[in-house]
């Protein structure tokens, strides 16, 4: 299993366009991936998992991923994030 703690820096979270992009990152992959927020703990290729956990701008998220390509699972959301989605 690989894991790493990020914190999401866009300004509206991981709401609407970015929910949406994070969410086609992780079905690209085989790995199970979820999200860990506050508590809760969603798939990550839920849209509504997502959008449910109510992560805001500045929030430390858990992204896991377990499966034969988990290391580039995680480490493809966690460009992702770092790249603010794209913006």
């Amino acid at each position: 299993m690989k894991e790493v703690h990020i914190t999401v820096t866009h300004p509206v979270g991981l709401h609407a366009r970015p929910a949406a992009l994070f969410v086609q990152t992780a079905k690209k992959f085989t790995s199970d991936v979820n999200v860990s927020y506050c508590d809760k703990t969603k798939n990550a290729k839920s849209i509504l998992g997502i959008l449910s956990m109510g992560v805001g701008a500045n929030a430390r998220i858990t992204i896991q991923a377990n499966g034969a390509d988990e290391e580039a699972a995680v480490d493809a959301l966690v460009r992702l994030i770092e790249s603010n989605f794209g913006e």
